[in-house]
């Protein structure tokens, strides 16, 4: 059924379907930077390999080899001793190390690294062919130290890129040492090895987020709620031994890294427990988020205690951003303990419950917002 315009509209019908339009496309255009938790699209997977977070790992890297020289002796039909006519061997690869945001971890760095061998030379003067330079992508702030403690590299910008073995030089075939004495050298040099170079490299910044906590405070149920990462739960102490890494997606495309960090217990700074390597985990996150579960006894207490080994260990870490996460709320002992503690802390607290998703979505807004907020700080200071 066709219908045929009687008469034109109106001003004010065309007015009111403006606005309306335009009403609309805002809406489509400018949304509000929300994640959802992925407990409520789909379930994970099914298979056993879970991959934890590699932030530190010794790798040795080889230079290339460079190439030989030839010995040879040019022989024509008419001459059978035109000359010599060995060319010179290449220049063997370096390992070098580039600095990329595609990267989140040391994980798909191997241990060893080797650069690839110059050609050798051949008669007639050819020469052989320079070796390419293997590069290893790694994250953004990894930094580089020799086996003394000393950093030697570090690559804080995207692009930076740092030699880590250089290869041989290439050697001279017996063309190059003709001189006014000796017209048929019959000697040349072999290629150079590369250098071979042992390195302790890290991750400085591993996370914007790091939940930090005491064991089975809930930090790797609150991971897998609102990330794809699979940590292990279990209901003992200490199930998490290294730092797993997930990223939520927010709807205008940005991504933010958490860490569910190993657990920390009193005398952490004197190395018990995971001690200092725990404690080095904490100090490359930007963002410290204190997961307190609120249903044991005296759950300030922990915060305090989180706070003291904090400031122990490096006193710049309680300069960053904060904020508690009072887990496990619905539990019947956790409603007087979460007001006790609103009453001991001066910190902003986001109650939540990660086993049962409740306020999962103002938890992933609030990280919105202080992701937002550090990233205008560190702008400006630049």
């Amino acid at each position: 059924m066709i219908r045929i315009l009687t008469k034109l509209p109106t001003k004010e019908f065309l007015r009111k379907t403006a606005t309306v339009t335009v009403e609309f496309s805002q809406k489509l255009l400018f949304s509000e930077h929300r994640a959802v938790a992925l407990r409520s699209k789909k379930p994970k997977s099914s298979t056993k390999e879970v991959q934890h977070f590699v932030d530190a790992k010794r790798v040795r890297t080889i230079g290339g080899k460079g190439g030989d020289g030839c010995i040879s002796f040019l022989q024509l039909w008419a001459n059978d001793k035109a000359g010599p006519d060995g060319g010179d061997g290449g220049n063997g690869g370096h390992v070098i190390f580039q600095a990329t945001t595609s990267v989140r971890d040391l994980q798909k760095v191997p241990s060893v690294v080797r650069g690839e061998n110059g050609e050798n030379g051949m008669n007639k003067d050819c020469h052989g062919k320079c070796a390419e330079h293997t590069i290893v992508k790694v994250p953004l702030g990894t930094i580089f130290r020799d086996l003394a403690g000393s950093i030697v590299g570090d690559l804080g910008r995207e692009g930076l890129m740092f030699v880590g073995a250089r290869g041989g030089a290439g050697g001279r075939g017996n063309h190059f040492f003709i001189s006014d004495t000796i017209q048929s050298p019959q000697v040349c040099q072999y290629g150079a090895e590369g250098e071979s170079l042992s390195y302790l490299v890290e991750v400085q910044s591993i996370a914007h987020i790091g939940l930090l906590g005491m064991p089975n405070a809930g930090k790797s149920t609150l991971l897998r709620a609102i990330t794809r990462a699979r940590p292990k739960v279990a209901p003992y102490p200490f199930t998490t031994l290294k730092p797993h890494l997930g990223i939520v997606h927010y709807d205008d495309y940005v991504q933010i890294a958490i860490a569910d960090l190993p657990g920390l217990i009193p005398g952490s700074h004197r190395n018990r427990g995971l001690g200092i390597q725990f404690l080095k985990h904490v100090e490359r996150c930007s963002t410290l988020l204190f997961i307190v579960d609120v249903s044991a006894n005296e759950p300030w207490t922990h915060f305090e205690q989180l706070q003291f080994e904090l400031s122990q260990f490096n006193e710049a870490l309680l300069d960053r951003t904060q904020i508690i996460v009072a887990n496990k709320i619905d539990l019947p002992e956790s409603e007087e303990n979460l007001r006790i503690l609103r009453d001991r802390v001066k910190v902003p607290i986001l109650e939540i419950s990660a086993k049962h998703g409740t306020n999962l979505n103002n938890l992933l807004t609030r990280i919105r917002e202080i992701y937002d907020s550090v990233a205008a700080t560190s702008g400006q200071q630049q």
